[in-house]
């Protein structure tokens, strides 16, 4: 694969089903309602960013954000197919959803999966020494 054939773009209307696909391939699925369909919809809805990364036609990877665009950006989802991992793609959705919140004025911030915390770090983000949840029940 080609990184420079790799597509970044904000893309407000992804259908709940590419999403879930993505979030299968990318093991984020794991973690996510994939067999909620209505709940993945509300997801990407109600979401302020979703930027994606295609291949061809293919969506390849994605990156779900809430944003007030003035102060903060919590990037809720980053997810790249299994068979994309390690070339990039995360580091360049990262980058294009921060820069799309407003890079000079919004933190973004977001909650690593623990397979996935050695990664951040490598792509420039600092640790948090102190964050707080409350879960959800569902």
């Amino acid at each position: 694969m080609d990184e420079s054939a790799i597509r970044i773009a904000c893309e407000p209307k992804l259908t709940m089903e590419e999403f879930r696909a993505v979030l299968v391939a990318s093991t984020l699925g794991q973690r996510r309602p994939v067999d909620e369909p209505e709940r993945l919809e509300r997801m990407l809805r109600e979401a302020d960013l979703i930027v994606t990364a295609r291949d061809g036609a293919r969506l390849v990877g994605v990156s779900r954000a809430v944003t007030d665009y003035a102060y903060c950006c919590y990037l809720s989802d980053l997810a790249v197919d299994v068979a994309y991992q390690h070339r990039g793609i995360g580091r360049m959705l990262v980058a294009e959803t921060h820069r799309l919140a407003g890079v000079a004025e919004t933190t973004l911030i977001l909650t690593a999966a623990p397979a996935a915390e050695g990664y951040y770090g490598k792509i420039g983000m600092q640790p948090v020494a102190s964050a707080w949840m409350v879960r959800r029940t569902r």
